[in-house]
C-alpha cells in the first residue's frame, strides 16, 4: 500500500509549470515538455508527470526554505521592486513629498550599512534605559501601551481595531492573545526533539543580544531564563489555533468596566487612554480566559522580571535593523526556525522591508510599470465566469435544501471583487522620511500605523482599503467584506497572462480564484452571511449535512504525511483544503464554459483538458 504524503497532494494544489525564462515575459511555450516526467501515467502519480524533471533540475536556492511557483515569481517581484527602489533611491530630481522621493529616501537610509554599523544598538539605547526606573506593574503596564504606541514593540497581548464581526458596518477594539515570540503556542508546551532544539536556539538568541546590548554572560542567562518563564506561562494560556478558528467562540464583547473586573490588575478604562483611544467602552476579546491569566502573571511575577520581559520586547524588534551581530544572531535563530542555509541578501530584506512599511507609495511605482489595463479587464471577465460555476455547483448539489442553495447563491453574488491595486492610494501623510535615519523611519511608520488604526474608531468602514500591497504575490478572501482580492503582484505570469489561451488562465490564476471564492463556504466562511456578518443562514439540516462531509475531508487530511510520522492536522488546515477542492472544481467548470474548454484543439500538442491540468500540477521542490 502507497503511502500518501503532503507533497503528493501539492499535485492538486500548485498551480504553475514554467521553464528557465523570465518571468517578465511569456515563455512561448507555456507548457514545456521538458519540464515534465513523461515516462510516469499522470494517473499514477500527477505530480511527478507534470513537473518530475522541474523539480529534478531546480534545487532548493540556498537562501529560500522551499521552492516553486509562488517563490519563483515571488523571487521575481522581488526582483521588479529593486530596480524601482534603486532608480528612486538614485533620482535626485523627485521633488520634495513626491511618492517616488519617500520610497527612495527610505530605501537609501536602510541600505546605508555603513552607518547602522557604526550606531550598533545606539538608535535603541534610550528606549532600554526608560524601562530601568519602573518600579511596580502600573508602570510597566503604562510603559507597555508606551511601547505600543511609538511603534516600539507590543508586549503581553493583542491590541487592534477592525469591523464587528455581528455588525460589521462598525470598527471595535479588539483584544487577543499575545506576548510570546516562537511562531506557535506548542513550541514552548511540547518536549518532542524538534520542540527542544528550537527552545534551546531561542534561549542562545536572546543570550546573545542581552550580552550585544551589555549584560555579563550571567545577567544575560537570567534574563533569558525570566523571559522563557513569562512566555510559556502566557502560552500554556492562549488557545490552540484549532480553537480559533471557531469565530463564535472567539467573539466576547465586554464594556472596559466589564472587562476590568475580570482582571483587577488591568484597568482597561485607564489602559485604553493610555493606548491613545478615546470615546470607546467596548472590547471585542477573543480569548477571555488568556487576560485573567496574564492579570496573575502580573501579580506573581516580580516586577524586575516584567522589566527584562519589555526590554526584550524592544531587543527582538530592533535587532533584524541593528549592525550585523545583531542581524547575524537573528538569522542563526530563524535558521534554526526555518531551515535557511544562507541569509537573504541585504537589499532583497530591504526591498521587501520598503514594500511592507510603505507599500502603498511603492505600490503605485510597481503598478505603472507592471500591472497593465487590460489585465484587470482579463481579470474581471474570469472572475465573472468563476461566479458562474459556482452559481452552476452550488444548484447542482444534491444534499443542500433550496432554501439554503438560495442564501448561499445570495452571498455568492455579493462577492466583492478587488484586482490589482486600491482604488485610493493611501499616501502616509504625516509620516516623517528622512535619507539618513532607517531606524527613526521605522519609529515613525510604527507610530503612524498606530495612529492610523486607532484613527478608524467612529467612523464608517473604509471598503476601499486593500489587506496586501500591490507587489505581493498572494490574495484572499474577507468574511467581514465578503471581498475576495488579488494583488497585482500575483497577477502576473505563470499564474496570469491576459494574452494566454483560457487553458492556462483557468488552470493558473482561475485556481486560485476559485480558492478564494471557496473560502466563503468553507468551515469558517460558511458561518458569515452576504453582509459580512457572523450570522447562520443554514437550514440545520443542511448544516448538519455539511459538517460530516467537512470531517470526512478533515480525516482525510489526518492521514497525509508531511514528514517521517508528522501528520497534517486535517482541523487545523480545513479552511484551505475546502479552498483548495473547491477551487480546482470550480476553475475547471468555468474553463469548460469557454470556446476553448468544449473545443479539442491542441496546442504545442496538447489538449485543452491536458494544457489546463499541468497549470494545476507542477513546480514545488522542499
Amino acid at each position: 500500500m502507497n503511502k500518501t504524503t503532503l507533497k503528493g497532494l501539492l499535485a492538486l494544489v500548485i498551480l504553475v509549470a514554467y521553464g528557465h525564462t523570465s518571468l517578465a515575459q511569456t515563455p512561448a511555450k507555456l507548457i514545456d515538455p521538458a519540464n515534465m516526467d513523461l515516462s510516469v501515467k499522470p494517473g499514477d502519480d500527477f505530480y511527478q508527470y507534470a513537473s518530475g524533471a522541474w523539480i529534478k533540475n531546480n534545487p532548493v536556492p540556498a537562501k529560500e526554505t522551499r521552492w516553486g511557483s509562488f517563490n519563483a515569481l515571488r523571487d521575481f517581484n522581488i526582483n521588479a521592486v529593486k530596480g524601482l527602489v534603486e532608480d528612486a533611491a538614485a533620482d535626485r530630481t523627485a521633488p520634495a513629498g513626491s511618492v517616488k522621493k519617500r520610497v527612495g529616501d527610505f530605501y537609501t537610509a536602510a541600505m546605508d550599512s555603513a552607518s547602522i554599523e557604526k550606531l550598533s544598538y545606539i538608535p535603541i539605547k534610550a528606549d532600554l534605559q526608560k524601562i530601568k526606573p519602573l518600579k511596580d506593574i502600573k508602570e510597566i503596564l503604562d510603559h507597555a501601551a508606551y511601547l505600543r504606541t511609538s511603534g516600539l514593540a507590543a508586549p503581553m497581548f493583542g491590541f487592534g481595531v477592525g469591523q464587528d464581526r455581528k455588525n460589521v458596518t462598525k470598527y471595535v477594539l479588539q483584544l487577543g492573545q499575545g506576548g510570546t515570540t516562537l511562531p506557535d503556542r506548542d513550541y514552548y508546551l511540547k518536549d518532542d526533539v524538534r520542540s527542544v532544539q528550537i527552545r534551546g536556539a531561542y534561549v542562545k538568541y536572546m543570550n546573545s543580544l542581552f550580552t550585544l546590548t551589555g549584560s555579563t554572560v550571567a545577567e544575560a542567562k537570567k534574563k533569558a531564563d525570566a523571559v522563557l518563564s513569562i512566555e510559556k506561562k502566557l502560552a500554556e494560556a492562549q488557545m490552540s489555533r484549532v480553537e480559533m478558528r471557531d469565530p463564535y467562540k472567539t467573539y466576547n464583547k465586554f464594556s472596559a468596566t466589564e472587562f476590568s473586573k475580570t482582571t483587577p490588575e488591568i484597568n482597561w478604562t485607564a489602559m485604553l487612554t493610555k493606548l491613545k483611544v478615546g470615546g470607546q467602552d467596548t472590547l471585542l476579546v477573543s480569548q477571555p480566559a488568556f487576560f485573567v491569566a496574564l492579570d496573575a502573571l502580573l501579580k506573581s511575577v516580580p516586577a524586575s522580571d516584567w522589566k527584562t520581559y519589555l526590554e526584550w520586547n524592544i531587543l527582538k524588534g530592533a535587532a533584524p535593523n541593528l549592525s550585523s551581530a545583531f542581524v547575524q544572531a537573528t538569522f542563526v535563530f530563524n535558521q534554526a526556525l526555518s531551515g535557511q542555509k544562507v541569509q537573504t541578501p541585504r537589499w532583497q530584506r530591504m526591498s521587501q522591508l520598503t514594500d511592507g512599511t510603505i507599500g502603498e507609495l511603492l505600490g503605485q511605482l510597481y503598478v505603472a510599470k507592471y500591472f497593465k489595463p487590460e489585465a484587470k479587464v482579463r481579470m474581471a471577465e474570469l472572475i465573472a465566469n468563476l461566479r458562474k460555476a459556482f452559481e452552476i455547483r452550488i444548484s447542482n448539489l444534491d444534499w443542500m435544501s433550496d432554501a439554503t442553495k438560495e442564501k448561499a447563491l445570495s452571498k455568492l453574488n455579493a462577492f466583492v471583487p478587488k484586482i490589482g491595486y486600491p482604488d485610493k492610494w493611501k499616501n502616509y501623510d504625516g509620516l516623517n522620511i528622512s535619507r539618513g535615519t532607517y531606524l527613526q523611519n521605522l519609529r515613525n511608520a510604527g507610530e503612524w500605523s498606530y495612529n492610523d488604526m486607532i484613527g478608524q474608531l467612529g467612523k464608517p468602514v473604509d471598503r476601499s482599503r486593500f489587506g496586501m500591497t500591490p507587489p505581493t504575490v498572494n490574495a484572499y478572501y474577507s468574511a467581514t467584506m465578503n471581498e475576495i482580492v488579488f494583488p497585482a503582484g500575483i497577477l502576473q505570469f505563470p499564474f496570469f497572462d491576459p494574452n494566454a489561451d483560457d487553458a492556462v488562465n483557468y488552470g493558473g490564476i482561475g485556481a486560485v480564484i476559485g480558492h478564494e471564492m471557496s473560502h466563503g463556504f468553507d468551515d469558517s466562511g460558511s458561518k458569515y452571511d452576504k453582509d459580512g456578518n457572523l450570522k447562520n443562514w443554514w437550514t440545520e439540516e443542511d448544516k448538519t449535512k455539511f459538517e460530516a462531509k467537512a470531517k470526512a475531508l478533515g480525516e482525510q487530511f489526518d492521514a497525509y504525511t508531511v514528514l517521517d510520522t508528522i501528520h497534517v492536522i486535517g482541523k487545523l488546515t480545513m479552511g484551505e483544503n475546502i479552498g483548495d477542492l473547491g477551487g480546482l472544481n470550480a476553475a475547471y467548470t468555468a474553463f469548460k464554459l469557454t470556446k476553448q474548454g468544449q473545443s479539442n484543439e491542441k496546442i504545442d500538442g496538447f489538449t485543452p483538458d491536458q494544457r489546463f491540468f499541468p497549470f494545476m500540477g507542477a513546480g514545488m521542490a522542499w
